[in-house]
């Protein structure tokens, strides 16, 4: 077949695809107005959610059972559980999952159960796990809580500029550590009818040296100071006086950040240890704040062929941006009654209170939108960006509502700005290193620095905004022109990987007058030609963050294929070969429903630990893709 049959038979199918996709895409609306894809993860939600209600007397037989049969379902032939599709076994996950299935029923001498010991013995053991699976165990004494660092409640005490505070934290660690600071102060016992000494390797390594030239070793030693104390702070006077008055901050910190919708931060991690907090603090489980916890964990369980299975999170205000501007990149027309109730919806999801990010920014109006909904306590600059991206392309219903509302997201986003000129996602210079060194600190990232993907989302939203501060738009620029990889490629945070941040970076960066034919668009056009797979598509396995030789690796999937078609068309590189079979190869996946399917995990919770399948992704991105390629070389989409 020659090049230019190629092109007709892409441009043949194309047409038809699209509408397909786009067709799809739009009935998955829900009639108030808005998206939500499901959002996958691990087995550790479930097997934390029966030892939550293990602890609190509240597992039941039903629930049990189903989630049980989830947890089995996701078990894999080594007896493993991993973190993502396609992973490796993961310790920590599988001695959650094992421990789990043991409250189910599991028997240690089933060949499943036999087979997750071994691995777990093999890997370390018990021993070797992170400290929030220590922590799980040492609440039904099959771990000593002292052998758990000290996280005393008292460091509420210290004031916002003082360093290790907690507002140094990002924002879903500082909600985790409130709250395990009040869990691990009372250091709760509740025995299980088991043990799980099959799990132990006995190697118990030796605590690491207290070098006192590194800030590891200092921690360390504060750490056995800490411990000290918190043999001291049990007991009288210093119970009733010092931590009284710590557990009483830390209590009403919590209650004070509880959203709408139950949750803390609308997250899985801290949601559980808040309801651990309060009811250790003596709230009984009907309190209104725990009895509406448990409410919002209900909205977030899944059902299907006898499982269930708990989101770590929802996204639809993202899922209905990326929604909307995916419609109108496909040629729906921006008054179409679909898209003007999607916008009405976003408006309404405008929060204009002020959250933890004030306390870095005392001065700043709010204006914003969060990822779910309802976390008023935490907008995002990630969100934001997008939404107003997506209400931008909208005939609006209410003209002046709508440039009111992008007016002070505008002005919130430029004051979020870091000092370097560039955005995190939550948080303005959150950026202390040094947290990671805390004996604690294993559980992922746990501060929120600017990174590329989100800030492209930004400088692409500036952009066009008549009110916006020119000079914000340069110094993100820069700071993106100084960010890229030496393969020409950008480090994704909220994304897998260097697939997802060049997919960011490039449409931003040409948006804001760098030239495609520039070193930077060059480079970055070089690294995705460079990392097509020979199927046409592209695909980045998450081992990227840990292993350099996975950068732009990995198997085809649908929703980077996309990103590197985004990027390659903002590029001028539309009419490109590597463009071109990339469109192929979304175009000979499709399946009948007009989406895609995708296993593999392409979206990022904390680098190196924690990742999400976002299901929505599969169908947004490859309709903004075909959608743009199609506009770019006058492909027929019935537009």
């Amino acid at each position: 077949m020659t090049v230019k049959d190629a092109e007709s038979v892409s441009v043949d199918a194309l047409g038809p695809a699209l509408r397909r996709a786009r067709d799809y895409l739009a009935s998955l609306q829900h009639p108030s107005g808005w998206w939500k894809g499901e959002l996958e993860t691990n087995v550790t939600m479930d097997a934390e959610d029966l030892m939550l209600r293990q602890f609190l007397g509240i597992r039941g037989a039903t629930e049990t059972s189903e989630a049980a049969a989830w947890i089995r379902s996701c078990q894999r032939d080594d007896g493993t559980w991993a973190n993502f599709f396609g992973g490796p076994g993961d310790l920590s996950t599988t001695v959650e999952a094992y421990v789990a299935l043991r409250l189910a029923g599991d028997g240690p001498g089933t060949p499943h159960m036999a087979a997750a010991a071994r691995f777990i013995r093999e890997s370390g053991g018990v021993e070797r796990a992170r400290v929030f699976t220590h922590i799980w165990l040492s609440l039904f004494g099959l771990w000593s809580w002292d052998d758990v660092p000290a996280i005393p409640p008292e460091v509420l005490f210290l004031p916002a500029r003082f360093p290790l505070n907690v507002y140094e934290f990002g924002c879903w660690a500082r909600q985790t550590v409130v709250a395990l600071t009040v869990v691990a102060a009372y250091r709760p016992v509740r025995p299980l009818p088991f043990g799980i000494d099959e799990l132990r390797s006995g190697q118990r390594s030796e605590r690491e040296r207290r070098d006192l030239r590194t800030w590891r070793g200092r921690f360390l030693l504060i750490d056995d100071v800490a411990t000290l104390y918190e043999r001291l702070a049990r007991r009288a006077p210093v119970r009733q006086t010092v931590r009284e008055a710590a557990l009483v901050r830390a209590e009403r910190w919590i209650v004070r950040r509880q959203e709408a919708d139950g949750s803390w931060g609308g997250i899985q991690p801290p949601w559980v240890y808040s309801i651990l907090a309060l009811y250790l603090r003596g709230y009984p489980l009907d309190h209104p704040v725990l009895a509406k916890s448990f409410e919002g964990i209900d909205g977030f369980l899944v059902r299907r062929d006898g499982m269930r299975w708990l989101e770590a999170c929802q996204s639809p205000v993202w899922d209905t941006a990326l929604a909307v501007i995916a419609l109108r990149d496909a040629g729906v027309p921006a008054d179409d009654p679909r898209l003007r109730r999607a916008a009405s919806w976003l408006l309404a999801e405008e929060i204009t209170l002020r959250g933890d990010w004030a306390i870095r920014r005392p001065g700043l109006e709010p204006g914003g939108w969060a990822f779910e909904f309802a976390n008023d306590n935490y907008p995002d600059v990630d969100d934001t960006a997008e939404v107003v991206l997506a209400l931008r392309r909208v005939d609006p219903e209410d003209p002046a509502r709508t440039a009111a509302a992008i007016d002070r997201a505008v002005r919130w986003t430029e004051g979020m700005v870091s000092s370097e000129g560039a955005w995190g996602a939550f948080d303005a210079d959150n950026e202390r290193d040094l947290l990671y060194e805390l004996p604690f600190c294993d559980f992922g990232a746990v501060i929120d620095p600017p990174s590329a993907d989100v800030t492209a989302h930004v400088v692409e939203m500036l952009c066009p905004e008549a009110l916006a501060d020119p000079v914000r738009v340069k110094t993100g620029v820069c700071w993106l022109l100084d960010a890229q990889e030496p393969d020409g490629s950008w480090f994704g945070r909220w994304g897998v990987n260097y697939i997802y941040g060049t997919g960011a970076a490039v449409p931003a960066l040409v948006r804001a007058g760098v030239s495609p034919d520039s070193d930077a668009i060059r480079r970055a056009v070089t690294f995705l030609e460079s990392h097509q797979n020979p199927d046409g598509g592209w695909g980045e396995d998450i081992r990227s963050y840990d292993d350099p030789s996975w950068r732009g690796r990995g198997a085809s999937t649908a929703s980077q294929t996309a990103w590197a078609i985004l990027a390659l068309v903002a590029a001028g590189d539309a009419r490109g070969e590597a463009c071109r079979h990339g469109v192929e190869y979304l175009v000979a996946t499709q399946d009948g429903t007009g989406g895609w399917d995708e296993p593999y995990f392409t979206g990022t919770g904390f680098p190196g630990d924690f990742y999400l399948n976002y299901h929505l992704y599969r169908i947004v991105f490859p309709v903004s893709a075909l959608g743009r390629y199609a506009a770019a070389t006058g492909g027929d989409a019935e537009r």
